[in-house]
Parts: structure tokens; C-alpha cells; sequence
């Protein structure tokens, strides 16, 4: 039987070289895309985390001018000044050194820019409120996207800051760090040079309940809580729609000692200046003082005089129309020694060494006042009002028992949650100060 066999023919010489010579630029193009796409990857990461840090610090600086615009109503050159110094702060941040030696090098350059809006924002407005911070000229180095002639990546920053829409307003929103009393919503004016008592004196609680004197429990009770929370140991808020809960009793001295943190008092309990820092001006009345006496009658209206007696008795014989109290009656802001203009104006007084500003504006829940609640009670929280503190409290139970003054604020800066849409909003229009989308940048 015979046998058939197969031959192979080996390729000739030429078509193996030719074949080769293929191969190499295929490997190099290959190469190449792998060292292009490595360099996206890497060169991109480190542009975006140069991008984080720039944008971190254009947010910071923002909202740090908006802050300052708003404590100087409107100086916008010592919010530029702030924005700034913040930016420069940042950027000498851990981690930042990149951005830190563009800075130093004069590469960065920071605008600070105020509008009377948000969108449209409109630079040229000579006090905001709204402030927008460019930050430009701030490039990431690449390395492995040099292949593709890629050298350096933009990473540029703009942040918008400035008040938020109206909070407190409105079932379910919120208001944080407030002050352990209840305002009635009866005692809330229309006109900010309004002076009201928002503590009364003993035995005046006919509006609220006997044995209530508008004190409130915030996450614990007893005296020393209350002494804490009055001098700002609550951060936690309140919800319009919910419940708060009365401190029963008048408490003068732990109200006294927590409230006069404010104004650079500590008088032991455990109060210091390092957790509980005074206001930055704690100018007041002295050597007058603010004095409340309650009609007989009309126990719940308590007339408000600007006195030199200090005496426990001055309200002995009280009548709103015979001397001393005619002569001493006042009713508003402009008939006292010191007020809410003269803390924001042009000269506030001293200023306190580790003070802080606008520790004398304190946020009180809003209540129905219907003289039912007795003992300790529950009250429904209608909204916020927000006044500002006009003197410090005695100690104890003397010389007018805690009585605590304030001037009504329409206009605060507080915690809470914020609207979307800027401004406007129901009286009185409490605020926070925020980051807003700018509306000229995609990535902001």
C-alpha cells in the first residue's frame, strides 16, 4: 500500500522581513495609545483634584467676603480685603502647594465682583449683596499627555455667595441656635425701633400660664441646661409646625449667668469666655438702665422706662402717668442711650479682646400666647423673630429679677434652612449666608 506524504513550503526570506517590519510600528502605535490614554487618566485625576481644591478655595473666599459685606452693610472694601486674605489662607493650605506657588508666583489672579442679584449677576453694584470670587491662571502641569502635546490642563474657579432666601418661614422649615424663650406672636411689631420685654418679671405670666415666664427647654431641663443654652449652648432647631417645651419657674440666676456670657460677664458655673465668648461690643445702658413695670390691671403690659433707680422697689406705687415713670417712659430704639444703630454703625463702642460678632442678636420661636399653659407645657412653634439684647441682667433675684430688653431686628443672618430663590419673603426675613450657582459658569 502506498503511502502519500505532505510537504510544506517554508515562506521565502523576503515575505518573513517584510511581515516583521509590520509588526514594530503596530507595537509603537500601541504604545502610544496606551501612553495617551495613562496620561488622560493621570494627567486628568490630578487636574480635578487641582480643580477641588481651587474651587474649595473660591467657595471659602466667597462666602467669607458675602459675611463681611453683610456685618459692614456693604463695605465692600473690606470684603474684598476678606475675600482675599481667605483665598491666600487656603491656598497655603496642606496639599494645596501647586496652587500655593502659582499664587505666590503671581500666576493667580482673584477678582472679587458685587451684585444687587444673583441671576442675572451684574458686577458694578457698589454693596452686593452678592459676591462673586474668579479665580484664573491656575494651569496643571501634565505628564504622560505630553504624547498627545497636551502640556497643561485649565483649572480655573468661580464661586457666587451672598443671603439666602427667607428661612423660618412656612411649615416643616427650620431655625437653628436659638435662644431658650418664647416670643408671643402678639409681641411681635412691625417697626424694628420697637422695644420689647421678653422675660417679664416675676408674677407677670397672665399671657402665657401661671408659673411660665416664656422659658423653654431645648434638650434637657433644669437650671444649669437653661443657664447653658441662654448663654448659646443650643445648636440644635426648631421646626415651624412642631413643639417646644416651657421651663417652668423664673430661673433669674442661671438666666442671668448663662444670658451675661454676652456682654463679658462669667460668674462662675462653670461659664467661660474660651466656650462661650462675649459679644465683640458690649456697650449698654449704663449708667441708666432699662426698667419694666407691670399694670396692675393689665398685668400682662409691662411699661418700659430708662431709669438711675436701681432699687428693688422702683415699680412700688407704679403708675405709667405720674413721675418718676412719665418722665422715664420709652417705647423705641431712639429714646435710649444705646441701640441697634449704634451696635452696627459707625461707632459700636470698645471692642471686646475674643469677641464675636452678633452675639447680642438672639432667634426666638414664635408661640400663641392664650394663658392656658400652666406648669409645664407643650406650645406649637409659629415662626421666629429675632431681636437684638440692649443690657446686661443683674444677678439673682434682685434688682429687676432677669428682666431681659431687646430691640426687634427685621433683618437677621441665622442657621437654618434656606430658600432657593434669594430675598423678599414674609416679615421678618431671617437669613443665612450661602453658596449660590454662578450663573456665568458651568462648573461652579
Amino acid at each position: 500500500m502506498h503511502k502519500s506524504t505532505m510537504t510544506r513550503t517554508r515562506p521565502s526570506g523576503r515575505a518573513m522581513s517584510r511581515q516583521s517590519g509590520i509588526v514594530i510600528p503596530i507595537v509603537v502605535i500601541g504604545l502610544l495609545a496606551l501612553l495617551a490614554v495613562a496620561g488622560l487618566a493621570l494627567d486628568g485625576s490630578h487636574a480635578l483634584a487641582n480643580k477641588t481644591r481651587m474651587q474649595n478655595t473660591a467657595d471659602a473666599a466667597a462666602l467669607a467676603a458675602a459675611k463681611v459685606l453683610n456685618l459692614t452693610n456693604g463695605d465692600t472694601a473690606q470684603a474684598t480685603t476678606a475675600a482675599n486674605n481667605i483665598f491666600a489662607m487656603n491656598a497655603s493650605g496642606a496639599g494645596n502647594h501647586e496652587m500655593n506657588d502659582a499664587y505666590g508666583a503671581g500666576d493667580i489672579s482673584v477678582t472679587v465682583q458685587y451684585s444687587t442679584t444673583v441671576s442675572p449677576f451684574a458686577p458694578g453694584s457698589p454693596d452686593g449683596p452678592f459676591v462673586r470670587v474668579i479665580a484664573a491662571g491656575f494651569d496643571t502641569q501634565t505628564t504622560l499627555s505630553r504624547v498627545l502635546g497636551v502640556t497643561e490642563i485649565p483649572t480655573p474657579a468661580t464661586a457666587v455667595a451672598g443671603p439666602s432666601g427667607p428661612l423660618g418661614t412656612g411649615a416643616g422649615s427650620q431655625v437653628c441656635d436659638i435662644a431658650p424663650i418664647a416670643v408671643c406672636t402678639g409681641d411681635v411689631p412691625t417697626d424694628e425701633n420697637t422695644l420689647r420685654v421678653l422675660k417679664p418679671n416675676p408674677g407677670v405670666h397672665d399671657d402665657i400660664g401661671p408659673g411660665n415666664y416664656k422659658m423653654l427647654r431645648l434638650d434637657c431641663a433644669g437650671g444649669a441646661c437653661l443657664r447653658q443654652n441662654m448663654a448659646g449652648g443650643y445648636e440644635g432647631c426648631a421646626t415651624v409646625g412642631a413643639t417646644v417645651e416651657t421651663e417652668p419657674g423664673v430661673s433669674s440666676g442661671p438666666v442671668s449667668q448663662g444670658f451675661n456670657t454676652r456682654f463679658n460677664q462669667y460668674q462662675g458655673a462653670g461659664l467661660n469666655s474660651t466656650d462661650y465668648p462675649p459679644d465683640q461690643y458690649i456697650t449698654d445702658q449704663n449708667p441708666q438702665q432699662l426698667k419694666a413695670c407691670a399694670d396692675s390691671d393689665t398685668p400682662t403690659i409691662e411699661g418700659i422706662y430708662l431709669t438711675n433707680g436701681q432699687g428693688n422697689n422702683y415699680c412700688n406705687g407704679y403708675d405709667p402717668n405720674a413721675a418718676p415713670w412719665v418722665n422715664e417712659a420709652v417705647s423705641t430704639a431712639g429714646q435710649i442711650n444705646y441701640n441697634y444703630s449704634d451696635y452696627n454703625g459707625a461707632n459700636p463702642g470698645p471692642i471686646t479682646g475674643g469677641g464675636l460678632p452678633n452675639r447680642r442678636l438672639l432667634i426666638f420661636p414664635l408661640i400663641s400666647c392664650d394663658g392656658d399653659q400652666t406648669g409645664q407645657s407643650t406650645l406649637n412653634v409659629l415662626g421666629f423673630a429675632c431681636f437684638f439684647m440692649l443690657q446686661s441682667l443683674p444677678i439673682g433675684q434682685a434688682d429687676g429679677a432677669g428682666q431681659i430688653f431687646g430691640q426687634y431686628i427685621l433683618e437677621c443672618d441665622v442657621n437654618g434652612t434656606g430658600g432657593t430663590n434669594p430675598g423678599g419673603g414674609p416679615s421678618p426675613l431671617l437669613y443665612k449666608i450661602q453658596l449660590y450657582k454662578d450663573p456665568d459658569s458651568g462648573d461652579s
